[in-house]
């Protein structure tokens, strides 16, 4: 049986929102395993569990670059151990060029992109020269996560908040400047996962699928009813996780695919990156680690 630490009932509680109590009965039940504690969370709790997707576990900021037509673009996250490191000025440059080098060069991966020189320096310098050279200007550890070009279909437009932990791009097809803008603001703010139902990855419905016939098993009623609790509960869910099932973050009496038919206008596709989504952060209990490297029992 896997130890239970405060640190760990504090972390899922920040991602759920639930009661400590609570918290603590799930990392029991599931042996200390904090994705599967959450998962018992929203079959107990329903809504009062959050998804753990929405949570930020690492620094750093998200690059964008569009060019002129609107027709080329790029972004890339760029990682780094604090916040204050997020916004030095040779930091947030180090991400802008990222992002102007992969529309440029399209590098296929990030082990490509390592390799490319970046422009403006004077002996053509490698990413990967330039990164551990502003490793040893920061003193911290400053790595690319991920990035993705995007060609349009039709123009793109970005969106960039909170200090550049969340950027989008969206690709939208026969849309004036200002819903372009506005879609570009609502994915940043609703965070889809995908565009529509058929490009929602199939393990995440099945995951929630499961949550859904666990919570509707629990309630008693006859095997009909509980096939059509767990249906609609997925058919809600692919609503809230989809561009155009979603309400507009401007108008909830409209969904984004109702905004777009009246407009005749459509989404072609989207790229958003939140800093740190999906990372683990590591903690440290430092009051511990002194205790111990001295030898002593903590009451």
């Amino acid at each position: 049986m896997a130890e239970i630490t405060a640190g760990m009932v504090r972390e899922l509680r920040d991602m759920t929102d639930a009661p400590m109590m609570e918290c603590k009965r799930a990392l029991t039940e599931a042996d200390g395993d904090l994705a599967r504690a959450e998962d018992i969370l929203r079959i107990k709790l329903g809504n009062k569990a959050t998804r753990a997707s929405s949570r930020i576990a690492a620094e750093g900021v998200v690059g964008t670059w569009i060019g002129t037509d609107g027709k080329l673009g790029a972004i890339v996250e760029l990682n780094c151990e604090t916040d204050f490191v997020a916004k030095n000025q040779d930091f947030l440059g180090f991400a802008a060029k990222l992002a102007r080098l992969v529309a440029d060069k399209n590098p296929p991966d990030l082990g490509a992109l390592s390799a490319l020189a970046i422009e403006g320096t004077a002996q053509g310098t490698p990413v990967e020269d330039a990164r551990k050279a502003l490793v040893g200007k920061i003193g911290e550890n400053i790595s690319i996560r991920r990035f993705v070009r995007l060609q349009a279909r039709g123009r793109l437009a970005q969106y960039v908040h909170g200090g550049a932990k969340i950027g989008t791009i969206v690709d939208v097809v026969g849309a004036d400047e200002v819903l372009a803008r506005d879609l570009a603001m609502h994915v940043a703010a609703s965070r889809p996962v995908a565009l529509s139902r058929d490009e929602v990855p199939a393990a995440l419905i099945q995951r929630e699928r499961d949550i859904a016939a666990a919570k509707a098993a629990e309630s008693g009623k006859p095997a009909n009813i509980v096939e059509k609790m767990v249906e609609g509960s997925v058919q809600k869910f692919l609503k809230e996780v989809t561009l155009l099932g979603q309400p507009f973050v401007k108008d909830d009496k409209q969904t984004i695919e109702a905004l777009l038919k009246s407009r005749s206008a459509s989404v072609a596709q989207f790229a958003l990156y939140v800093v740190g989504e999906g990372i683990e952060k590591k903690t440290t209990d430092f009051a511990a680690e002194v205790m111990a490297q001295a030898g002593l029992a903590r009451a």
